[in-house]
């Protein structure tokens, strides 16, 4: 029997077992996925990094990353717009005619969303738990009485803004729902991948992958966990599977989850945010450019492609489908939706936007083992729901992973800080999350 079983191998579920294990405790992580970190998932097979899965530490500010990734030996680059912003770095605009802004068209626009989300953080001040963005949105643009084409533009702002930071449409997301989203300092990417922080932290533990949990029943003083092959007791289990799965009812819970958790489950929402890296033989591009990004209408479904090409070292854009457009691409064939992210470079740049010579594309929507992105909060839920989902449940069941951290959903830092929860209070002490680096051999 062990003290602790561990349901999942992404991030929440690696700090936990870590912290545990550097704390005396017996743990077994079990893994479905053949592969340690769950959403974080780095392709090597062109010989270079291409991250599948979550590319941005987002924002260094008070972030626990910050220490813990260069002590891992993880090296990083900056790229401070890895969160929807309007500026903050160089952005080529393009108006809804397809032409660049100048200099100062760029200056009123980022004024006008400076002076719009001002607006926006009263009108969401005064709003409940059932409206959503889009109304809040509507009713801010109002009160800003702007003339229709400066308005439209803010209001497709909008909508991409919770596309990709909730990967769910503006309609579907609370107006609440990015209050927590503020980003402090910058932020970075990784040319050797994101995914060498679960394997260091995955570095001398029992991890089984392949093992799938159907089940796991408790009693007032243990847990048992089924697979489908084997079952394991222990006296607690943190279970840290993706929102995603928690609402396909793939884990069967006996006796079944109080209301006090299985509410916040089902009232949160879980988002499809897709990518689409292309490498191109050459730069067609402006130099200095972190982004691309089109305005309007015209960014109807394409609108902002990221310069990535320094982690890399080839010229390549990514670019990003969420909401029902992130899910629609999940249907189509690859050169589908290559075509498609060509026809909108080539509305900007002409002819000139050669066919690219690589491309990778995600579809976590339809991953059964992630049945998403990352989580959201949906209308009719709130941040509360994220921390009320961790439980415990009897004293034995806890869970963790981004869905379950109200202040940093949807981030690698939630997850890790939900792992970091979960495992002090099994533990029932504080412990230092200096404990995570203990032992691990930096890359």
């Amino acid at each position: 029997m062990m003290d602790t079983i561990v349901v999942g191998a992404g991030i929440a579920g690696l700090t936990a077992a870590r912290l545990l294990r550097s704390a005396g405790q017996r743990v077994v992580v079990l893994e479905a996925r053949d592969r340690v970190g769950g959403r974080m998932w780095t392709d090597r097979t062109a010989g270079f990094c291409v991250d599948r899965g979550a590319s941005w530490i987002h924002g260094l500010t008070g972030n626990p990353l910050t220490d813990l990734v260069p002590a891992f030996g993880m090296e990083t680059r900056e790229f401070t717009v890895g969160s929807f912003q309007a500026g903050g770095r160089p952005i080529a605009d393009y108006d809804e005619s397809h032409r660049l802004l100048d200099d100062d068209a760029t200056r009123r626009w980022i004024s006008d969303v400076d002076t719009a989300d001002a607006l926006f953080q009263r009108t969401i001040a005064d709003s409940g738990h059932d409206e959503s963005y889009a109304t809040a949105a509507e009713r801010t643009l109002a009160a800003a009485g702007w003339k229709p084409e400066r308005a439209e533009r803010l209001r497709t702002f909008y909508r991409h803004r919770t596309e990709e930071q909730c990967g769910a449409e503006v309609e579907q997301v609370a107006a609440h729902a990015l209050d927590e989203d503020a980003i402090e300092g910058d932020e970075v990417i990784f040319p050797g991948g994101f995914d060498v922080l679960p394997h260091a932290l995955a570095e001398g533990l029992d991890v089984r992958t392949g093992k799938t949990v159907t089940s796991v029943s408790r009693s007032a003083d243990r847990v048992r966990v089924d697979t489908a092959d084997e079952s394991f007791d222990a006296a607690q289990v943190i279970v840290t599977v993706p929102l995603g799965v928690l609402k396909t009812g793939a884990i069967a819970f006996t006796p079944a989850l109080p209301d006090a958790v299985a509410g916040p489950i089902a009232r949160l929402g879980m988002g499809v945010f897709n990518k689409i890296f292309l490498q191109f033989p050459r730069q067609f591009w402006q130099d200095g450019v972190y982004a691309i990004r089109q305005h309007g209408q015209a960014g109807f479904p394409w609108h902002t492609w990221y310069d990535v090409s320094v982690v890399s070292g080839e010229p390549m854009l990514l670019t990003f489908a969420g909401g029902n457009w992130g899910r629609e691409i999940e249907g189509m064939t690859d050169a589908e939706v290559v075509a498609s992210v060509l026809g909108s470079l080539r509305k900007i740049y002409g002819a000139t936007v050669p066919d690219p010579v690589g491309h990778w594309l995600t579809r976590w929507g339809s991953d059964p083992l992630a049945g998403g992105s990352y989580s959201y909060v949906a209308v009719g839920s709130s941040h509360d729901d994220h921390d009320a989902m961790a439980g415990p449940v009897d004293g034995v069941l806890h869970f963790a992973g981004e869905a379950t951290y109200g202040h940093e959903p949807a981030t690698v830092h939630g997850a890790l800080l939900s792992g970091h929860r979960a495992a002090e209070r099994i533990l029932g002490t504080p412990i230092p999350l200096s404990e995570l680096t203990r032992g691990v051999h930096a890359s």
